[in-house]
């Protein structure tokens, strides 16, 4: 015998019914925290090519490579965001950056929390209103790893602010060379 959903007798917002509003808001407060950290990452990475100084003879290569790096700016995911940027920085002769080692393994341990949150199935809470999301990643040549960690607001507030942070800490890297941070109206060098 077949057997259809009675769409009607759904309970409202479901399949989200199950969480507080409060649990909702905090993930999509998180959620847009991390795509404001991808427009700083290709704000920054503008910002170290665009004042990084080249030989003469390096001039017109760099110009027609800075182009296409600027347009993946704009649409790149996360990870490849980082590697450009970290890349960037590390290339740029006047970076005061000394940790450019540890900020890109600590970006890179949130861009691997952003798709757990991003992509993640929610499931019911526990009696604490914390949930495991169902979330399996597969990395080249690695095993399979399953997302096993229970999740409430209090922690997506927590990460919400991590990511604010690093949004913050990239801004530095490109203030701290004397240059003002792209579409700001904070203190330093006008890149233009």
């Amino acid at each position: 015998m077949a057997h259809i959903i009675d769409k009607d007798g759904l309970p409202d917002h479901f399949p989200t019914h199950r969480h507080t509003a409060k649990f909702w808001e905090q993930l999509g407060r998180v959620v847009a925290t991390f795509g404001f950290l991808e427009e700083v990452l290709g704000k920054a990475i503008f910002a170290c090519t665009a004042t990084r100084p080249y030989r003469e003879d390096e001039i017109e290569a760099a110009y027609k490579a800075w182009l296409p790096k600027l347009e993946r700016a704009l649409y790149d995911p996360l990870g490849k965001l980082i590697t450009s940027f970290v890349d960037a920085l590390r290339k740029h002769p006047n970076t005061t950056t000394q940790n450019i080692d540890e900020l890109e393994e600590t970006l890179r341990a949130a861009s691997k929390m952003r798709n757990v949150l991003c992509h993640g199935s929610w499931r019911s809470p526990d009696k604490n209103g914390a949930a495991i999301p169902l979330f399996v990643r597969k990395e080249r040549d690695k095993d399979v790893e399953v997302f096993d960690t229970a999740i409430d607001a209090a922690f997506l507030l927590q990460t919400q602010m991590h990511v604010a942070e690093l949004a913050c800490e990239i801004v530095n890297t490109v203030t701290h060379m004397g240059w003002r941070f792209p579409g700001s109206v904070g203190p330093g060098e006008p890149i233009s």
